[in-house]
């Protein structure tokens, strides 16, 4: 996996298994936050005693204050809590709009019990196995378990007990580019996605070359036989953005066969019916899989340029992501119906 499109907190786990394997370290795990904060909870930073470091807590409001503690020799116990925000702890410190943050902090030392322990948690993040990491302070882990839990990491205090329930970050797989896949890729990487974009056809490999996505991950084959051959974990939203029936239809068909929480097509209420026939007609799909497809695909925004069909694309997936079925299915119609006039064959392919 290439370095810029893997989650953060991927790489932290992997420089923390670098570094443990000759330096202590300090795992740090951002466990609650109040008002205004630029990392969720369960966002990771790794450091050394020498000021070098990994990840981030706040988006650099505390890592300076929190570096120059470390190397002053505080934080020695195998775990501890910091609160950051309130001036409980630095009172020259502030965080944006008056936010505070709790972070667990683990004094870990060198050695192959450390970097086993952290490649488990790798794991947990890049979707092989969630896990639930249990620890009261201020000891050590006491108990890293394989879980059935696949959401995002959801963590739960009752000091002095932590439970961390790590699962993998979510992942974005784009079947095919257009100007939507480009505008989706660059958002579901801002939202902390994993994004992976395949394209096989040799026109749209040459434009790739000099516009890929931030953050995007390009793998140069069709999107049903990656997913053939690699599969997905359940935090993976797959989405077909081309109207072109060899990549959205096959997608589609093999999409059905993975635990992906979200699966879409795009395209207006006509175009997605026609789909369906195919689907069913060629695929033989069941009602159960059927259903499991959004299409027309996207929150009705009344979305008319690709950025905003993109935006309302990613705003569905973050609401199946954090609500599940909780909510009612968006009404679609006429987000995208207003562009039906469009060519499918045009070469901006607009919807």
């Amino acid at each position: 996996m290439s370095q810029s499109s893997q989650p953060l907190d991927a790489k932290v786990l992997q420089q923390a298994s670098a570094w443990a394997t000759h330096d202590a370290i300090w795992l740090c795990t951002v466990l609650h936050t109040w008002g205004s904060s630029p990392r969720s909870p369960g966002s990771l930073l790794v450091a050394r005693h020498d000021g070098q470091y990994c990840g981030s807590l706040s988006g650099g409001c505390v890592e300076d204050h929190f570096l120059t503690q470390i190397a002053a020799g505080r934080w020695t116990e195998p775990s501890q809590v910091v609160r950051y925000g309130d001036g409980e702890l630095a009172p020259e410190v502030r965080l944006p709009c008056g936010g505070i943050l709790d972070v667990l902090v683990e004094y870990l030392p060198a050695g192959t019990q450390t970097v086993d322990y952290l490649h488990q948690q790798l794991q947990a993040v890049q979707g092989y196995q969630a896990l639930v990491k249990k620890l009261t302070l201020p000891n050590a882990c006491h108990s890293i378990v394989p879980s059935d839990y696949s959401g995002n990491t959801v963590i739960s205090c009752q000091y002095p007990d932590i439970d961390i329930h790590m699962a993998a970050a979510p992942c974005l797989l784009l079947a095919g580019y257009s100007p939507v896949a480009h505008y989706c890729a660059e958002f579901g990487y801002a939202l902390g996605f994993e994004v992976l974009l395949c394209e096989p056809r040799a026109e749209q490999l040459q434009k790739l070359e000099t516009e890929l996505p931030q953050g995007a991950r390009l793998l140069p084959t069709f999107p049903a036989k990656y997913l053939e051959e690699n599969g997905c974990h359940a935090n993976t939203a797959i989405v077909a953005l081309t109207h072109d029936p060899r990549l959205d239809d096959l997608t589609m068909m093999e999409a059905v066969n993975t635990p992906a929480f979200y699966i879409g097509a795009m395209g207006s209420a006509r175009n997605s019916g026609k789909r369906r026939e195919r689907l069913i007609r060629i695929g033989e799909l069941s009602d159960a899989e059927l259903a499991r497809i959004h299409a027309p695909i996207g929150l009705a925004l009344g979305s008319k340029t690709p950025a905003e069909i993109a935006l309302a694309i990613m705003a569905d997936i973050v609401r199946v992501k954090n609500l599940g079925h909780l909510t009612p299915a968006p009404v679609v119609q006429g987000t995208l119906d207003t562009l039906e006039s469009i060519s499918e064959d045009a070469a901006s392919c607009a919807i």
